[in-house]
């Protein structure tokens, strides 16, 4: 078949549309006189060396034979197909922005500006940057918070369905499914309740790809009747970073939601980040369950085995109260280090520095090591035992510790109004009682400390500090020392 033929592929989970296209233009030979300017590694030998001839022959444009990522007609568009099958919704989008771009799509096809969306405050950022690139005004939901552990939950229903009663006239709401941590909020009551008052239900899946196939994990966004949902593909579905699928479903307009992922989204799409997607997708659908019974195993015995060293909690589904915590995601091996005495950040820091250890995250009270199907029980073991000599070596009294992770906003203006006010930049000492005009986070998770248009408290300020001293990576500030913060600036 020519490369520039119609293909009649019947489609069904053991293709793999974009990866084939690949190979056929790889043994076509074609003469290149198009972008990349690397022209298959030829022109960039150092470079081909590090990723190798084969990645180099595969960063390709698009062309007729592989479809356009903007407008898909054929491989793209069949990959597509294959994914929304895949996920049980009714299309789904490849995307090459990362999770970002999906979480910026969701809100920005539900809501225009000056509409408002119900969502927990401790979202990523992503989803405060659509406000900001929208317009759109957040209803937020203080999250649950576990005292213990310093860590927010979910949504609790009374809750939302308060803030729904409160501002009947929001267009839609967004869940985190699961949490950085593995919680997760009753997704199902929640969509149910949205739906009965005609909101959309979009659904942050950046740490729920597996939820899609193994019936050992908490409900997905699509098995319950969401409307959207954001699929970080690259984190347990193992695609290469920064590749993503945005689902949808019933109502929502697959061509409506194109326009707008095109909006943001470069249309210079990877076909290295493509394919691998399409490549992902063809594993998990065919062989997701006994993938996932091995991670969720692994991580079992991870926790039984850390949960024997004192001064260390492995958490998972005890947390449960069938409400802010409606269920847990097994696979997360989330552990809090407080007590005995160290920060999770601390934590990490030294598994890194001192055990060539190299887990996901640490915050002031926890770490979580993100386990997968390409780990190894010997791997599992060393990070116990570093845990282990750890705590022997490093163990002091917890008293001094900041005790929770999150801290309830005052919201003065929108994200918007605030971000593009006039401003001016204060010393962080001196901003307290003033209105923030930038973000201030921890990354990972990247869930904001403060965020544009809220109001800077002192215990604000005080976190922030604690979080530089225990060696938190801070960013959102111009200021990359965050010694320094822009305010929103007064009216004389």
């Amino acid at each position: 078949m020519k490369m520039n033929e119609a293909r009649t592929v019947k489609l069904s989970q053991h293709c793999v549309p974009i990866m084939e296209a690949l190979q056929q233009y790889q043994a076509a030979r074609v003469v290149p006189f198009d972008v990349p300017g690397h022209k298959h590694g030829r022109g960039n030998p150092e470079l081909a060396a590090f990723l190798g001839d084969a990645c180099l022959h595969h960063d390709v444009n698009s062309m007729k034979p592989l479809d356009n990522l903007c407008h898909p007609v054929s491989v793209i568009r069949e990959a597509e197909e294959l994914a929304a099958d895949a996920f049980g919704a009714k299309h789904a989008f490849l995307l090459v922005n990362g999770t970002t771009s999906a979480v910026q799509a969701m809100v920005m096809t539900a809501c225009k500006a000056g509409e408002k969306i119900i969502m927990p405050r401790n979202v990523h950022r992503s989803a405060i940057n659509a406000l900001i690139l929208s317009g759109a005004l957040p209803v937020y939901v203080n999250p649950g918070v576990d005292m213990e552990l310093g860590i927010p939950l979910g949504m609790g229903v009374e809750d939302v369905e308060q803030a729904i009663l409160d501002h009947p006239d929001a267009k839609a709401i967004l869940i985190n499914n699961p949490t950085y941590y593995g919680i997760c909020s009753n997704l199902q009551a929640i969509t149910e309740l949205a739906h009965r008052h005609d909101m959309l239900v979009l659904v942050d899946e950046a740490h729920g790809t597996h939820f899609y196939f193994n019936d050992q994990l908490p409900a997905s966004a699509m098995s319950v009747g969401a409307d959207m949902a954001s699929i970080s593909m690259h984190k347990s579905g193992g695609s290469l970073t920064q590749s993503s699928f945005l689902l949808i479903n019933n109502k929502v307009s697959e061509g409506y939601t194109r326009q707008i992922i095109n909006l943001t989204q470069t249309t210079s799409g990877s076909y290295l980040l493509m394919s691998s997607l399409d490549i992902s997708r063809k594993n998990l659908a065919l062989h997701g369950q006994e993938i996932f019974d091995k991670v969720i195993k692994m991580a079992q015995y991870t926790r039984d085995e850390i949960n024997k060293i004192d001064g260390y909690y492995a958490y998972s589904k005890e947390l449960i109260n069938g409400d802010t915590v409606f269920d847990f995601d097994e696979s997360k091996l989330s552990v809090h280090t407080r007590e005995m005495g160290l920060a999770g950040i601390e934590v990490y820091d030294i598994l890194r520095d001192e055990y060539d250890i190299q887990i996901e995250f640490g915050d002031v009270a926890n770490i979580l090591a993100y386990i997968s199907v390409g780990d190894r029980t010997l791997d599992l073991e060393r990070l116990v035992a570093a845990l282990a000599e750890i705590k022997r070596r490093y163990k002091k009294d917890p008293s001094k510790l900041f005790d929770h992770e999150y801290i309830n906003p005052e919201i003065v203006q929108s994200p918007q109004q605030a971000f593009y006010a006039e401003k001016e930049i204060l010393p962080l000492h001196d901003a307290a009682g003033r209105v923030a005009s930038e973000f201030v986070m921890c990354y990972p998770p990247g869930i904001p400390i403060v965020a544009p248009g809220e109001r800077i408290t002192e215990e604000i300020i005080n976190y922030i500090v604690y979080c530089k001293d225990k060696g938190c990576f801070l960013t959102g500030t111009e200021d990359p020392q965050v010694e320094n913060i822009n305010v929103v600036k007064e009216a004389d």
